[in-house]
């Protein structure tokens, strides 16, 4: 019989008070469940670089949420081999100069998305920034946006995270195949989704520039063709996982400068001293270091995934038999006074010297699970954030909504949060 003991609990059904409760704790571990599995929450330096060190020895564990909501053979928890080969195929053009490719694509739906904000008007920040996010991946993987698409995958998605008690709900019916007849709910128009996922993907073939979906349909070494099921899982997954984290990290980047006004100028200071449009990170450092502070406080997800243990081992002095389960928790991790002095206060000259090791700030997780789309979301946070000071004075209606929600695992802004928007004067030219 499953031991869930009352940490377990607490952190199923109250999540961010649970964290909040230990933050600071210095111990750096807690038990979350006692049997069949052993399952502990880590947060300690040496736990983290334990868990993400690189070897055979730990098993991914899928999402009981994420695993039925974008399909089991995802790629964010396939295994082994099958892990790799999805890595070595997508990951090239979601770094370094492969993805220059597509900084054309970032910078018009950006411009674009704050060139249809309506001056002085008040908008949810966490839902303009998730249309654009969602604008973005999607044309970098299908070829094009398209705005039914949109409202179709984000109602999809709503269904089961727009909020706790959803999510709980499906988590703990989708355990329980007598529950089908509950179930239909949350599925409502999947069948019409997964359709028009599939037909978007295969009509991306002759798209410019390339779209991520073609490489999946080439059947590209070392990952061999795949049926439909596994394509429509794989673009559900990188749609999922390419718009909503990064839309939760930029929301918090601009909430935050909207209510530092020190920092704020010393990056619009930054900003008026260079052409760049926030693609290179040495060109705006304080605006990267900005962004990596945001994610600190605020990392786009509170966890960063469970592992299985293949074999007996032993973690921070605790012995684990084989299958006992580690989650390493980047919130806790994040919060350590004794490697973030006043841990609550957003101060980006933490990021403007020598780099963190991945022991103590692991936003995009670790080992060799790490987020594919790291780069990829940095970028996306730069650029958006840089046109947005350029061109909009931004004014928070009512600051005592900036509070962060669960979105499933994700930590994602408010979405009561609400920005009044009031256009700049529009340069003659955007930014080259």
């Amino acid at each position: 019989m499953s031991r869930v003991n009352r940490n377990g609990l607490r952190f199923a059904f109250h999540g961010l008070s649970f964290l909040k409760s230990h933050e600071g704790n210095p111990a750096g571990v807690i038990e979350l469940r006692e049997r069949p599995t052993r399952q502990l929450l880590v947060w300690h330096p040496d736990g983290i670089r334990w868990i993400f060190r690189p070897d055979r020895t730990i098993h991914h564990v899928p999402s009981r949420t994420l695993r039925p909501l974008l399909g089991h053979t995802s790629l964010l928890w396939a295994q082994g081999p099958r892990h790799t080969a999805y890595r070595q195929v997508l990951g090239p053009p979601l770094r370094g100069r492969q993805l220059q490719v597509y900084h054309g694509v970032i910078s018009d739906t950006v411009h674009d998305a704050i060139s249809a904000l309506a001056p002085r008007t008040a908008i949810s920040l966490i839902s303009w920034v998730r249309k654009l996010t969602f604008t973005v991946i999607s044309t970098m993987l299908l070829g094009h946006a398209d705005d039914q698409l949109h409202r179709s995958f984000s109602t999809h998605i709503d269904k089961v995270l727009g909020s706790r008690t959803r999510t709980l709900a499906y988590r703990y019916l989708a355990m329980h195949p007598s529950m089908t007849t509950a179930l239909q709910p949350f599925f409502k128009g999947r069948g019409e989704l997964d359709a028009m996922l599939l037909d978007m993907g295969r009509a991306s073939t002759d798209s410019q520039p390339p779209a991520l979906a073609t490489l999946l349909l080439k059947g590209t070494e070392p990952l061999t063709a795949i049926d439909d099921d596994e394509l429509r899982d794989q673009i559900k997954s990188l749609l999922f996982a390419g718009h909503e984290t990064t839309a939760s990290a930029t929301a918090w980047t601009l909430y935050l400068l909207c209510r530092d006004e020190q920092v704020r100028h010393d990056i619009m200071s930054e900003l008026a001293a260079t052409s760049d449009d926030g693609s290179d990170a040495a060109q705006v450092p304080l605006l990267h270091a900005a962004a990596q502070e945001a994610m600190r406080l605020f990392p786009p997800a509170i966890i960063a995934g469970k592992r299985a243990l293949t074999t007996d081992g032993e973690l921070l002095g605790r012995p684990l038999p084989k299958g006992s389960v580690v989650t390493p928790c980047m919130y806790l991790a994040h919060r350590q006074p004794e490697l973030f002095p006043r841990p609550h206060r957003f101060d980006p000259s933490r990021f403007l010297g020598p780099q963190f090791s991945h022991r103590y700030y692991f936003p995009f997780g670790g080992g060799v699970r790490r987020c594919l789309g790291s780069e990829l979301a940095m970028l996306e946070v730069r650029m958006i954030t840089a046109a947005v000071l350029r061109r909009c004075e931004l004014h928070c209606v009512n600051p005592e909504a900036g509070v962060p929600e669960l979105r499933g695992p994700a930590l994602t802004l408010a979405h009561r949060l609400q920005m009044a928007v009031t256009p700049r004067r529009r340069p003659r030219n955007r930014p080259a």
